[in-house]
């Protein structure tokens, strides 16, 4: 993955930026997609100005349908710049009682800790929950967004410490214990869960029948053993694994010139 010395082109990017153009190009047009802060913030405003016009954005603080308005901002959210030409702004409750309904497509999260089978943690770290080693400002509507939306794409750094056998604490269910049914024994809607998983490193996707984590993609420059030398568990492999394209030139240049050109969130590339 190029993510160092070297121009500001398109052969030198950051791994969020990679991650963030991977996660704008798996958003199909006219879906409903709930949006959480930071990274997926950023790819949702990515796809809508690339690849997705139609798409209805969703905030769990009652943001519904805006066209967020750039540059971005630190902690922009529930303001008016991110709440730019909305249909309607309404709360938090109606938000989730939209997902609720089934009217919610993607879901789009962070996560500091994930399992074999996609459950989240953004909560804290540490075996004590009163004395966390370190805990973090909260999950927000991240438990709403992963329970009632259809498919959740998950986003984060790919490192060994971050995908674990058990997360020290379940902020957001995946597919829980990763028996069949596991999710709508737990009083969740059928057919709802986490759908792709994308790292710095790799693409992930869910194995029908074992709900278990699968790999399914490499991101440029990176190999098979390189992914499972950064996994706490064995992870099943996806035959014909696909090659991630790197990020677009014209990806490169919204992002930079538009979207984030402080880079607030994608971050500099190294020179």
């Amino acid at each position: 993955m190029s993510a160092g010395t070297g121009s500001d082109d398109a052969n030198e990017y950051t791994s969020v930026e990679l991650m963030i153009c991977q996660a704008a190009r798996l958003i199909e047009d006219s879906r409903t997609v709930f949006i959480g802060y930071g990274m997926p913030q950023i790819a949702a405003i990515l796809a809508q100005r690339l690849y997705a016009p139609n798409i209805c954005q969703v905030y769990e603080y009652g943001a519904i349908g805006p066209e967020v308005a750039t540059p971005f901002r630190r902690n922009m959210m529930a303001d008016a710049r991110n709440s730019h030409h909305a249909v309607c702004w309404t709360n938090m409750t109606t938000m989730v009682a939209t997902a609720c309904a089934g009217f919610i497509d993607y879901g789009i999260l962070g996560a500091a800790q994930l399992d074999r089978f996609g459950n989240i943690n953004s909560t804290m770290i540490g075996s004590d929950y009163r004395r966390p080693k370190l805990r973090f400002t909260g999950s927000g509507g991240g438990n709403e967004v992963a329970s009632l939306c259809w498919r959740t794409i998950i986003l984060m750094q790919h490192e060994k410490r971050r995908f674990l056998e058990k997360v020290d604490f379940i902020t957001s269910p995946g597919y829980l214990d990763g028996t069949q049914n596991a999710r709508e024994r737990a009083g969740l809607p059928e057919g709802t869960g986490p759908y792709r998983v994308i790292t710095s490193m790799a693409l992930f996707d869910f194995e029908p029948e074992s709900n278990h984590i699968r790999l399914i993609g490499l991101a440029p420059g990176v190999t098979e053993d390189d992914v499972k030398d950064n996994m706490g568990f064995d992870i099943p492999v996806k035959d014909g694994l696909e090659q991630l394209e790197p990020p677009k030139q014209s990806e490169l240049d919204m992002l930079r010139n538009v979207i984030d050109p402080e880079r607030v969130v994608i971050g500099k590339v190294k020179v």
